[in-house]
């Protein structure tokens, strides 16, 4: 005889959770920033195991949870195949010289007398331009860093303006992969997300560089900032920069704000930058493909080589040699492989009740909106110093809340911009968390030295939680409307 199903004990339920956190923390002591790369996706595909194995001593069927597994993994795919467009639109916005002009043209804004603001923005601009907080303090921040020491601002308080840009600019850019999670664990689309998200994002950000304005102008330090030199004229020297690359961006906003679908959107950009490259940058197409002689064949491959697979351009400058290199599609696939994890986790956790169950327990604390965006960005916050992981502090809480949010005729922008404005950004302020480790060792500042100053990463998730509490910009279901993600692709 079939076992009679039984409601789960919050015990029980939160015993996948258990495992998952412990064996992620383990993971991450052991393998450290390489966890990504494979491990943690190993101990998600356990975790899905364990809940399994809770969920059949429950009474549930295999079939059951294998029917919900396949729903999961289907609810995602549309970020799947848009994280694998977005990595040959950085691949051809390289090779066509787009992304190092960003860079150039950013660093042109550094003014000694607002350096803190200056560097701020300029971190914003390449990790918008990158899709990369690590990369940009890796690379850009380190220069900063070194400037602003010449300068003689203490080392917190620039790691803050460097890191407060940098989540800025991730957080932002459709080239992030935790902006492209977000959505699809909430169930909406990329750009419809960026455009909801802007309106916390902003005022944050605006404040941050207020506090930068105000300490720096306090501080009336002067000094030169020859130490970037280097840096324009290995780019300057290496590609040709000019303002025409632009348009490329300009067409992929023009189409943003046209809302026409993301994929038809990305695949634009990434050919129009193709073109761009042939059209501005016929060194670089040389070098990358490898050809000498026939011009064709060589924009062919080297076009073909930025959409799929790892380019790099060389310079005369180390540090920007590191900044100058993509993975193309191949890049994402470790965050590609993560997300299928994290839904084959979610899936069982979802269609067994366990993860109901849970969410029950805190929504019982939730008796508004402002409460339950408060319990939303507690779990995300929670996930990163239980988890020392940013994806599962987006991912866990995203599977956790979507339903909820529905129920209570949320749109799911409100919950992607709060696990965005919660989980994405304090990850840095976590020590033992892999982005609070990493940019610690990267720029030599403990991440105790540098937090009370990642302003922006602070405010972040408090006005996330005063726009709920305040009922601004908080979209909702219409009475015709239909209370289910529907994501455009």
């Amino acid at each position: 005889m079939a076992k009679a199903k039984r409601r789960p004990k919050l015990i029980e339920a939160l015993i996948p959770v258990i495992f998952l956190t412990s064996l992620i923390s383990i993971n991450v002591f052991i393998f450290g920033d390489d966890s990504l790369s494979g491990s943690n996706q190993i101990v998600l595909i356990l975790s899905a195991s364990v809940a399994a194995l809770v969920a059949i001593n429950l009474g549930i069927k295999w079939d059951h949870l294998h029917k919900g597994i396949v729903k999961s993994i289907g609810s995602a795919m549309s970020a799947i195949l848009i994280l694998l467009l977005i990595g040959s639109l950085a691949g051809t916005w390289l090779l066509s010289g787009i992304v190092p002009s960003m860079i150039y043209y950013g660093l042109q804004i550094l003014n000694p007398t607002i350096f803190l603001v200056a560097a701020c923005v300029v971190s914003a601009v390449v990790s918008l331009a990158t899709g990369s907080s690590w990369s940009t303090v890796a690379t850009i921040g380190v220069a900063l860093l070194g400037i602003g020491r010449a300068l003689g601002i203490p080392d917190g308080l620039i790691g803050g303006a460097i890191i407060s840009g940098a989540y800025f600019g991730d957080k932002m850019s459709p080239l992030s992969d935790t902006t492209n999670l977000a959505p699809a664990m909430a169930g909406t689309d990329l750009f419809t997300h960026i455009r909801y998200m802007a309106w916390t994002t902003v005022p944050s950000i605006s404040i941050a560089l207020i506090i930068f304005l105000i300490m720096g102008l306090s501080r009336a330090q002067s000094g030169g900032l020859d130490d970037i030199s280097p840096v324009l004229r290995a780019i300057d020297g290496t590609f040709r920069i000019t303002p025409w690359l632009f348009l490329v961006p300009a067409l992929v906003i023009t189409l943003i704000i046209r809302k026409v679908p993301a994929l038809p959107a990305l695949l634009t950009g990434t050919l129009a930058g193709g073109l761009f490259a042939i059209i501005f940058q016929p060194q670089i197409i040389e070098q990358v493909s490898g050809m000498e002689g026939s011009f064709h064949v060589a924009s062919y491959i080297a076009i073909m080589k930025a959409m799929y697979t790892d380019i790099s351009v060389a310079t005369d400058n180390a540090m920007v040699n590191s900044l100058l290199e993509t993975g193309g599609m191949r890049g994402m696939l470790n965050t590609v492989w993560l997300i299928i994890c994290a839904m084959i986790f979610g899936g069982i956790m979802e269609s067994s009740g366990l993860l109901h169950r849970i969410t029950e327990s805190v929504i019982k604390l939730a008796h508004n909106t402002g409460s339950l965006v408060a319990s939303t960005a507690g779990t995300c916050i929670f996930f990163n110093v239980t988890a020392s992981d940013q994806y599962l502090s987006i991912v866990v809480p995203g599977r956790m809340f979507a339903e909820t949010y529905r129920e209570r005729g949320l749109k799911p922008q409100v919950l992607s911009r709060t696990l965005e404005d919660s989980g994405t950004v304090t990850s840095v302020l976590v020590p033992w968390n892999t982005c609070g480790a990493t940019q610690a060792i990267v720029l030599g500042v403990p991440t105790l030295t540098f937090l009370p100053y990642c302003f922006f990463n602070i405010i972040s998730p408090f006005m996330t939680i005063t726009f709920a509490y305040f009922n601004i910009r908080i979209s909702r279901y219409g009475k015709n409307e239909k209370k289910a993600p529907s994501v455009k692709v």
